[in-house]
């Protein structure tokens, strides 16, 4: 059993590969279709990225509006508006923003137009390529975390308090956690690879090995669907206690 927890980073796609018998894997791919095509056999692949664009509608994605109400105040901005296909397919940000506007109803925040070419790339690839729909799929990190820990996180990822209750939390659920988050930064300058990034990607591949030994859960119960067939959606692992 093989789960792929997998991050944007500015060196491109961090993944961390776990498996049932507590191997390990760490990878950072420079494109999407490296990635996929590396882990062609992985049970399953859970990305931070959106999957599923609207093309229409004043209204967000229910996965996203969702997310929010979990993760409440403090760490609901982490769930930013996801941009309208059309604005992803633009050729600047003055025009997707415009574009989103038309669409959506709403402008394009520049954090959201920064990550657009990472949301670009995933939709093209998955669109073209059907023997990854059903195993590369949306998940969150904050809404993992929230899962795996029964409440939102107290502090941001990007400081020392933050990055500490995060590897609690995973520690309690993967042993090696503490020998991949060493790996990593060993392996990477900080320029090219965050801490936070290899938090969020193992806490990814945890929630998806958790998930296929005890279920997932899903964003909403019935996930909208967008006009290329693509599912909208977040999946996470609740623990029951």
């Amino acid at each position: 059993m093989q789960s792929v927890g997998v991050d944007a980073c500015k060196a491109g796609w961090l993944a961390v590969s776990i498996y049932e018998n507590d191997k390990w894997e760490f990878r950072v791919c420079k494109s999407i279709e490296e990635l996929c095509r590396r882990y062609t056999d992985a049970d399953i692949i859970l990305i931070d990225i959106p999957i599923g664009l609207k093309d229409s509608g004043i209204q967000e994605r229910l996965c996203d509006l969702e997310a929010r109400k979990i993760l409440g105040s403090g760490r609901g901005s982490s769930v930013f508006p996801v941009p309208c296909r059309q604005a992803v397919y633009s050729q600047t940000y003055d025009e997707a923003s415009e574009m989103n506007k038309n669409l959506l109803g709403r402008g394009l925040s520049k954090q959201a137009w920064g990550i657009v070419p990472k949301i670009r790339e995933v939709d093209s690839f998955i669109v073209n390529n059907d023997y990854i729909k059903k195993k590369l799929i949306e998940s969150h990190p904050e809404v993992c975390f929230c899962a795996l820990s029964g409440q939102p996180m107290q502090f941001s990822k990007k400081c020392c308090n933050g990055a500490n209750e995060r590897i609690a939390v995973l520690r309690k659920f993967y042993q090696n956690t503490d020998e991949v988050i060493k790996y990593a930064l060993n392996s990477y300058i900080r320029k090219e690879l965050a801490l936070d990034d290899i938090l969020d990607a193992l806490c990814l591949a945890v929630t998806g090995l958790q998930g296929l030994k005890k279920g997932f859960s899903v964003i909403p119960q019935k996930p909208e669907t967008d006009l290329k067939g693509l599912d909208m959606r977040i999946v996470f692992h609740v623990v029951k206690l």
